[in-house]
């Protein structure tokens, strides 16, 4: 099985293999050019993230600068729209729904590292989807963590970190994030 092939069927990976590194060269350059694009050139922004970007709805909405691993794998539906800085690690799926919006420095991850050292210094990666619903507001500085489903009509208080999932229709907040209330 290959490097790529690993990381594909989420299995432990060499993440400096020349076909993982590739991809996200490929990546670093688009974000490279979207994050070059005046904002007083929105139609150009939008452009070049529906290059960068695996799939999206009609409209979408992404601030500079804009950075991820592979691009690819980033799958937003209809009324998309990012605040600035906005950071996904896209080894694996990252699947959003609709009517998705995201504030300020927010950072997606789908891969994690060996809790071992020698896993580490072997430059061993896995990667695990992350799965975002309709009517979700993610606020500023909120990193969500690698394998997270979030529900439909969530919103995720600023400074969040969310490493569990996250159940339809409520408010959660905090380092884990929880529950604060249900909408």
């Amino acid at each position: 099985m290959t490097e790529l092939e690993k990381l594909m069927a989420g299995e432990e990976y060499y993440f400096l293999d020349e076909d993982v590194a590739k991809r996200k060269a490929r990546a670093a350059k688009l974000c490279q050019e979207f994050n070059k694009i005046s904002a007083t050139d929105p139609q150009a922004q939008t452009n070049k993230i529906k290059e960068i970007f695996g799939s999206t709805g009609k409209r979408v909405s992404v601030q500079a600068n804009f950075n991820c691993d592979y691009g690819k794998n980033i799958h937003v539906g209809e009324d998309f729209l990012s605040n600035y800085n906005l950071t996904i690690l896209d080894i694996a799926p990252v699947n959003m729904g609709h009517n998705v919006m995201i504030g300020p420095n927010v950072d997606i991850y789908t891969v994690n590292h060996p809790m071992t050292a020698e896993g580490r210094r072997m430059y061993l990666a896995k990667a695990s989807p992350v799965s975002i619903g309709n009517d979700v507001w993610i606020g500023g500085k909120v990193s969500i963590m690698p394998g997270v489903t979030i529900g439909n009509n969530v919103i995720i208080a600023a400074g969040a970190v969310v490493t569990k999932n996250i159940p339809d229709n409520v408010l959660v907040g905090g380092v884990p994030a929880k529950k604060i209330k249900s909408l």
